[in-house]
């Protein structure tokens, strides 16, 4: 479970020819010569399309969506107000959600110094809030741009689900619940997740 999975399942959801190199991340090859000469964070996923690198898992899913997505219609085209939508809500996953996700792991997984159940309260209770915002969305339509599936759905779907595993409230709304189900039922997600 790392930021590569959602990369690996966007790739099978738009059916994408690739080779997978894996890295040992135990062993510390992310931070050999080679492998920063690609990624400077050291970190996984890394994608190299004609020799040249992009890292980051937010850019290279939305890469993805955008170079094959809109041809498939998975993505919005360019210039509609559906696209301003699903970069809105991936950078709202990533950045807004992120942020708030990542004080709840630091506050009950992190080092012993940083763990706080005041702390941890704290973030759910933001995730709480965010996710009503995420229920309300999806109380009045099905998906995230509204009646079919997106990769929207696959990119903000992949930090929900990864936030059940960290402890977020998702169980509390019902309709983001309902739809994390019919993301994850995807056959790109259980076979590449």
């Amino acid at each position: 479970m790392s930021s590569a999975t959602p990369v690996a399942c966007a790739l099978a959801e738009l059916g994408v020819p690739h080779q997978r190199v894996k890295v040992d991340i135990k062993a510390g090859e992310q931070h050999k010569p080679a492998y920063l000469a690609l990624n400077p964070n050291g970190k996984v996923p890394t994608l190299t399309v004609d020799g040249a690198p992009m890292f980051e898992a937010l850019a290279i899913q939305l890469w993805l969506a955008e170079e094959y997505g809109v041809a498939k219609g998975l993505w919005p085209a360019a210039g509609t107000p559906e696209r301003l939508q699903a970069m809105s809500w991936c950078a709202w996953a990533y950045v807004t959600y992120g942020t708030v996700l990542v004080r709840l792991q630091m506050a009950t997984m992190g080092d012993e110094a940083l763990r706080s159940a005041a702390h941890a309260d704290a973030a759910r209770e933001g995730l709480d809030g965010l996710l009503g915002l995420l229920d309300e969305r999806l109380a009045v339509q099905p998906w995230m741009l509204g009646a079919g599936y997106s990769m929207a759905d696959l990119l903000v779907a992949s930090v929900i689900g990864y936030s059940v595993f960290i402890g977020a409230p998702v169980a509390k709304h019902a309709h983001v619940q309902a739809w994390l189900g019919k993301v994850q039922a995807r056959p790109a997600m259980s076979s590449e997740g």
